[in-house]
Formats: C-alpha cells, structure tokens, sequence
C-alpha cells in the first residue's frame, strides 16, 4: 500500500510529531511506502501574517503540490495528522479531487477549539465546543494570545463547516480516546465517521528495574499539564519521596524556583527519548497531573511499557486510560491534597506498588504495543476504503440521474 502522510510540525517537537514518526516507521517496517508531505511551523516568523492568514483557510500551493504528489506516488490513501496553518484543509479537497480515502488522526481539539486545547485560565474550556463560531475564543485570544491570529484560526474552523469540508471530504476519524471521540461527536462529527485508535510505544523498551526511588513527570512545563498541582503537594510531602521533573516550557522559572527550595525536588530540563525512557524505567512511579482535558497521554503508555505505575488526574483521556489501584491510582484533577494522599498511599503499600508494575506492562502488551496498533491502523484502512468507494459510487449514480436524457423525434 502506498500511504501518503500529511503533517505540519510545530515549532516545538511534542508527543503528536513523536507518535507521527512512530506511526510512518511502522508502516514502512510492513512493507508499505510512505511518502511524507510535510509543513514545518518554524516557517511561520518568515510568512507576511496577511500571507500567513490566507494560507490558514487555503493554501494553493499545498493543493497542488499534495495533487501532483498522489499522482506521481500513486498513493492509495492520504492519512492527515495536522494541517495548521501551513498545509490547510486543502489537503483534504486535493485528495478528494484524486478519488482517494482520506484519514484523519485528532490529535488535539482544534476542529473544536482554536487553541486545540479546550482549556483557559487555569481551567478546562469548552465554550467553543458544539458552537457555529467559536466567538469565546476570538474575545479571549485563546490562539498565539492574540485576537487576530484566533479570529483567522476561528474563521478557517467556520468556512471549512460551512463547506462540509469535514464531513464530506474525511471519510474516517481517528480518536486516540473514547472521551476525545465524544468531545468531537458532541461537536457534529458524525458518529460513524470516528473511530478510536489509542496511540502506542514501539519499540518495547522492556521491563524497567523501578528502582530509582523516585516520582517522575515528564511534561511540558505548562499550566494545562497541572505543574502548580506538582509543586503544591511536593511541598507538603516534604522530601518523603524524591521528584524528578524533566520538560521545558513557559513555567521553566517557576520549576527552577520550586527545585532549589523543595527537598527531593530536581528539574532535569529536556532530554533525549533515550534517556528519558531509562528514567521512566527506573522511577517508582510516573505523575500526571494534567488539569486539561487531554485527549491522549503518551507518557503513560511509555510508562506502562517499562511496568512504571501512573498517579495521574481523573479528567479526560487519563480516566480510561489508568486503572485505579491496578495500574496506578487516579487523583482529583488540581487536588494537591488528593494527590499528597495517593502518593503516600502507594508508599505504604510496597505489595500494591509491585502488583501494579505487573498490571501497568501487561496493559501495554494488550493495549498499546506495535502489533495491536498496526491491525488496527490496517482495519482503519480498510474501513476508509470502503467508505470512499460507496461515496463514489453514490456520487456517480446522483450525477446519473442529473444527466439530461434526449428522445429522437420524428
């Protein structure tokens, strides 16, 4: 199968470009070519912001240049990650025009919300959600902090649910999440067009030692992530249990602040998936603390590989995806006093810790591992092809029955 990839990657290299190069990887490592067209936000400081704009709602060149590329590769499906603001949905119509499936996967929430990540002001948001005009947002500058590059963002949302372009031009969507499926289905996605796939770890980096001693988050260092919620309740544990805190971000300087006061606290910065992934390993367990409503956490799909625990908030796409006292234990989302009390929890019952390692591997190995993505990626595939057959030949009967029919008069 020829499979043609479309990604815009942002300027700062996150869990969507990650889980997007683990994806192509697998496909190519089946036999299947994967052709990548790519759009890199770091561009966007060098585009006039009127230029930048236009592009949002319509990018020409990208349409051709996706068109001439389906054509030359002889593609067989255009699989979407991202389109903001460089490729723009007209990847979508370049596909449609070439008579191929097209995949969507929602990584995050921008059908529905500008900011993509339904959260504002320290708090989950979703006055934008099952809305026509997602006007909240424009007032507010949810998008860049600015009202012009949220209103652009805002009207590209309207014209393209205007057109049907997400209805009509998508034959299926990829939720990585039950909740984050019913956000978009709540928001007018058709309920039989999405389908839930959750992402994976690949490859298996094998059972971690867990021996470290230490709590770990790995984030980025942002409000939405629950940061202040980490630092409240590591300041009453007062060095019980050490933290160590790898990421960057706009709360760098806090994070620095709180680890040269807290006992047991350490702030590692960013460092490579390698090491990142060993750390994983030899923590006792991994803390995700996260108030938005996420519609993934790849971090704990990584920690459950190495059979690290999870504390993570009952919000979101984390609910699903943690088992209380199985996997790990679940917290009241900016609850630090919810969240002292599970760690401590967990600290005095070293057989629950050793139980929950078990369960925490054995989920990936069910769950999250290349095998099970890889048959589901496949019957997602298929059930795209299938759709966008049946549309073609609907579309064909239709213009059948608008062709003119002449009869000879004598």
């Amino acid at each position: 199968m020829n499979v043609l990839v479309v990604h815009n990657r942002y300027r700062e290299p996150g869990g969507e470009d990650r889980v997007v190069d683990l994806e192509t990887t697998l496909l190519a490592r089946h036999g299947h070519r994967v052709v990548r067209y790519t759009a890199d936000n770091r561009r966007i400081d060098e585009i006039p912001p009127v230029t930048l704009a236009a592009m949002t709602l319509w990018n020409h060149t990208a349409y051709r240049e996706v068109r001439q590329l389906i054509a030359q590769e002889r593609a067989d499906l255009l699989h979407v990650h991202n389109t903001l603001p460089l490729a723009s949905p007209a990847v979508y119509y370049a596909a449609h025009a070439e008579g191929i499936p097209v995949i969507q996967t929602l990584h995050n929430y921008r059908l529905v919300c500008p900011n993509a990540l339904c959260f504002r002001d320290d708090r989950p948001c979703t006055d934008c959600v099952g809305t026509s005009i997602a006007w909240p947002s424009v007032r507010h500058a949810c998008y860049r902090r600015s009202r012009a590059a949220t209103g652009t963002v805002a009207a590209m949302l309207l014209l393209h649910r205007v057109a049907g372009t997400w209805q009509s031009k998508v034959d299926l969507y990829i939720a990585p999440t039950e909740f984050a499926r019913r956000m978009f289905v709540s928001s007018g996605v058709p309920p039989e067009s999405i389908v839930v796939k959750p992402h994976f770890v690949d490859p298996d980096p094998g059972i971690g030692t867990g021996r470290g001693g230490y709590a770990l988050f790995v984030g980025r260092l942002a409000a939405e992530k629950g940061v202040a919620t980490l630092l409240a309740a590591w300041s009453r544990l007062d060095g019980r249990v050490p933290l160590r805190i790898v990421g960057d971000g706009p709360l760098a300087s806090i994070v620095a602040d709180a680890a040269s006061r807290l006992p047991g606290v350490s702030w590692l910065g960013q460092r490579q998936p390698s090491e990142v992934q060993h750390l994983i390993g030899d923590a006792a367990f991994l803390i995700f603390p996260s108030i938005a409503y996420e519609t993934f956490g790849q971090v704990i799909v990584e920690a459950y590989a190495a059979g690290t625990p999870v504390v993570a908030s009952a919000g979101g796409a984390a609910t699903e995806l943690v088992e209380h006292q199985r996997t790990g234990l679940l917290v009241r989302p900016g609850d630090a006093d919810d969240l002292v009390a599970q760690v401590e929890w967990l600290l005095a019952r070293p057989e629950s810790h050793n139980s929950m390692r078990s369960a925490a591997r054995a989920a990936y190995e069910v769950r999250f591992g290349a095998t099970a993505n890889y048959r589901s990626l496949m019957a997602i595939y298929e059930r795209a092809t299938a759709r966008a057959a049946a549309r073609s030949r609907i579309g064909i009967r239709s213009a059948e029955r608008t062709i003119p029919r002449y009869e000879a008069t004598s």
